[in-house]
Parts: C-alpha cells; sequence; structure tokens
C-alpha cells in the first residue's frame, strides 16, 4: 500500500509540474518566468499556492 506522504509528494509533484508548464506559457517577461519557476522549485509547496494565487496566467484559455 502507498504511504500517505508519498501520495502526497506524488500530488504536490504533479501540480508543480502544471505550475512550471503554466508559467512558461504565460505572456510574462523571461525575467518573471525564472523567478516563478524558482520559486516554485525551491519551495514546492508555499510556491505554488503562492503562484495559483499571484502568478501569471497561461497565455491560452479555454472556456
Amino acid at each position: 500500500m502507498i504511504e500517505v506522504g508519498g501520495l502526497f509528494g506524488l500530488i504536490i509533484l504533479v501540480l508543480d509540474i502544471w505550475a512550471i508548464v503554466s508559467i512558461i506559457g504565460s505572456a510574462a517577461s523571461t525575467g518573471r518566468k525564472v523567478l516563478w519557476t524558482l520559486l516554485v522549485l525551491i519551495l514546492p509547496v508555499l510556491g505554488f499556492i503562492i503562484w495559483l494565487v499571484a502568478g501569471p496566467r497561461s497565455s491560452t484559455r479555454t472556456v
């Protein structure tokens, strides 16, 4: 059986990858993209939450 910590880590990994892909696809400047990506990589949980609230959004929107 998978541990709760292992499952939580997997979920955080998937969410961080999704955030990084969205950051790269955003219309933000290259410097801002690098800073947001570093924030998500260095602080995976907190960085994801901060990006979710205040980060750049992907330039393509689906309705």
